[in-house]
C-alpha cells in the first residue's frame, strides 16, 4: 500500500530535480570546456519561456511550433552570445569573462523587462494530459513527462559527448585546449558547439518548466539558474550523471522541506547541502580531483 502523500511529494520532486538537472547539465558543459561559468545560462530559459508564451497566446500558433521554436531560439540565442561577448575574450582573465556573464545576465533580465513589463506572462498549456492512478495514488503525467525527457536528453547527451566526432573534440578541448588545436581541432567551432547544446537543453528546460508552473517572467531565470549552479557543484561540475544527480537531490530537498511545513526554509535547505558537500567532498559527489600543471 503507497503512502499517497509521500509518492506524490516524491513526484513532484524528481519533476522539480528534473527541471534544475536539465539546466545543470548545460553549466557543467560550458565548465568543462573553458571554465566558464555562464551566469547567463537560467536567463536563457527565461527567453524560451517568453518565446512559447509569444506563440501560444500572443499569435495563437500550435504548441509543436511553440516547442520547436523555444529550443532553437534558446540554442541560437547560447551561441550568440558565446560569439559576441566570450569568444573576443578567450585568452583574457577568467575574472573578465566571468564579469562579462554577470553583464549579459542582466541585459538579459533588463531587456525583458522593458519588452514585456514586469508582471508574469501566465503560459498556455501546451497539451491536455490526463493523470495516470497507480492504486490510489494519482500521478501527474506532466510530471512523469518532465521525467522522461529529462532521462531521455541527458542519455542522448551522454551518447554525443562519448560516441561521436564533435563529443570526442569537446573533450579533448577540455582536456588541453593548445594541445587540442595542435592536433587540428577547431576550438573555437566546438566551444560554440558545446553552448549550442547546452542551450538546447535550457530550451527544453524552459519548455518543460512553463509546462509545469505556466509563467514567465523577467526574473525567473535568476533563481533557477542559482540553484541549477548549485545542483552542478553539489554533483561535480563537469560531470554529466553528477549534473543529474544534483539537480535531483536539489529538487527533492525542497520539495519534501515544502512539505513538512518549512517552505521558508527551502532556499536555505539548499545551499546548506552544497556547503556540507564542498566541505566534506569539495569537488562535489562525482567530481574529479584537480590538479595544477607546473
Amino acid at each position: 500500500m503507497f503512502d499517497v502523500t509521500f509518492v506524490t511529494q516524491l513526484l513532484n520532486g524528481l519533476q522539480l530535480g528534473s527541471i534544475y538537472a536539465l539546466i545543470a547539465l548545460g553549466y557543467t558543459m560550458v565548465y568543462g570546456i573553458i571554465l566558464l561559468l555562464n551566469f547567463a545560462h537560467g536567463d536563457i530559459i527565461m527567453v524560451g519561456a517568453y518565446i512559447s508564451w509569444i506563440v501560444m497566446s500572443q499569435l495563437g500558433m500550435s504548441p509543436v511550433l511553440a516547442i520547436i521554436l523555444s529550443v532553437a531560439g534558446c540554442t541560437l540565442l547560447g551561441v550568440l552570445i558565446d560569439k559576441v561577448a566570450y569568444a573576443p575574450l578567450r585568452d583574457a582573465p577568467r575574472l573578465s569573462i566571468l564579469i562579462t556573464a554577470i553583464g549579459v545576465s542582466y541585459f538579459l533580465e533588463n531587456g525583458a523587462q522593458l519588452v514585456f513589463g514586469a508582471d508574469a506572462k501566465v503560459v498556455p498549456q501546451y497539451f491536455e494530459m490526463d493523470n495516470l492512478m497507480l492504486g490510489d495514488v494519482q500521478l501527474s503525467s506532466v510530471s512523469l513527462l518532465i521525467i522522461i525527457v529529462t532521462a531521455v536528453s541527458t542519455a542522448v547527451l551522454t551518447y554525443v559527448v562519448n560516441r561521436t566526432k564533435l563529443g570526442k573534440a569537446m573533450r579533448a578541448v577540455s582536456e588541453d585546449m593548445g594541445a587540442a588545436r595542435l592536433m587540428g581541432i577547431n576550438v573555437n567551432n566546438t566551444i560554440s558547439f558545446t553552448f549550442a547544446v547546452g542551450s538546447a537543453l535550457a530550451g527544453i528546460g524552459a519548455v518543460l518548466y512553463s509546462m509545469a508552473y505556466t509563467q514567465a517572467s523577467p526574473t525567473m531565470g535568476i533563481m533557477l539558474g542559482t540553484k541549477a549552479f548549485v545542483a552542478a557543484v553539489l554533483g561535480g561540475i563537469g560531470s554529466i550523471p553528477g549534473a543529474v544527480i544534483g539537480g535531483l537531490l536539489v529538487g527533492l530537498a525542497e520539495t519534501f522541506v515544502s512539505a513538512i511545513g518549512l517552505s521558508v526554509w527551502k532556499d536555505a535547505v539548499v545551499f546548506l547541502m552544497l556547503i556540507i558537500v564542498l566541505v566534506v567532498r569539495p569537488t562535489g559527489i562525482l567530481g574529479r580531483p584537480m590538479t595544477e600543471k607546473v
